[in-house]
């Protein structure tokens, strides 16, 4: 059987490349990584993601004839194709659940995506945030400490067990530490069972080492 396939942005800024990609490293799903810097002037590269999908964004996950491109469809997809992984709880109202907030962090936290974007590079430090800012982070911990409270005797992730959920909030870990954003002793935890994990670690590693720079993701 052919290895999948998956196309990913640059690791130090590409949020939504770093969610499929956690969620197949994470469960030792092998796969194929094909880097494509973004927002360069070189044609090559846009060329390169159109030659993955015609959306011509990234991440795209190719396993043979199938494509599949968007974030959360690639992770719904491996679920499907590796059930045995449990990206999703078993639990009818707890995969409900599960299924709702990562939808919620697909569609929304516009202010906090765009006023703390992803720079693994950026030394830590607060910025001055507004007050939607402010709301999607009391938000995102809301969540956290929901899902911890209700399923956190089966594991130390969100939903016991590392899973999609994880994958898909997996940025906003960056995002807190980055920011130097203030954070409750159960969301502080919680970074820390994240940021542990060996997947977590090798992505921030290799963002890290790329030298590439993105001048409108510099700014803050």
């Amino acid at each position: 059987m052919a290895a999948l396939k998956l196309a990913i942005g640059n690791k130090n800024y590409s949020s939504w490349s770093m969610r499929p990609w956690l969620a197949l490293r994470a469960n030792d799903i092998p796969f194929v990584e094909t880097v494509i810097p973004l927002y360069t002037d070189n044609p090559a590269d846009k060329e390169q993601i159109l030659s993955f999908s015609r959306a011509g964004k990234v991440p795209v996950l190719v396993d043979g004839d199938i494509t599949v491109w968007d974030s959360l469809s690639i992770i719904e997809y491996i679920a499907e194709r590796y059930p045995e992984k449990k990206l999703w709880p078993d639990d009818v109202a707890a995969r409900a659940h599960a299924r709702s907030v990562c939808a919620e962090m697909h569609s929304g936290f516009m202010a906090l995506r765009n006023e703390c974007g992803m720079n693994l590079h950026r030394p830590v430090r607060p910025v001055t945030l507004s007050a939607d800012a402010k709301a999607n982070i009391a938000r995102v911990q809301e969540i956290w400490r929901e899902c911890r409270t209700r399923y956190g005797a089966n594991g130390p992730f969100l939903f016991g067990r590392f899973g999609a959920a994880d994958a898909m909030y997996a940025p906003v870990v960056h995002r807190f530490r980055t920011y130097a954003i203030e954070v409750t002793p159960e969301t502080r935890a919680y970074m820390d069972t994240m940021t542990a994990m060996p997947a977590f670690q090798e992505w921030t590693r290799d963002g890290l080492a790329e030298t590439l720079v993105i001048e409108k993701f510099e700014t803050a």
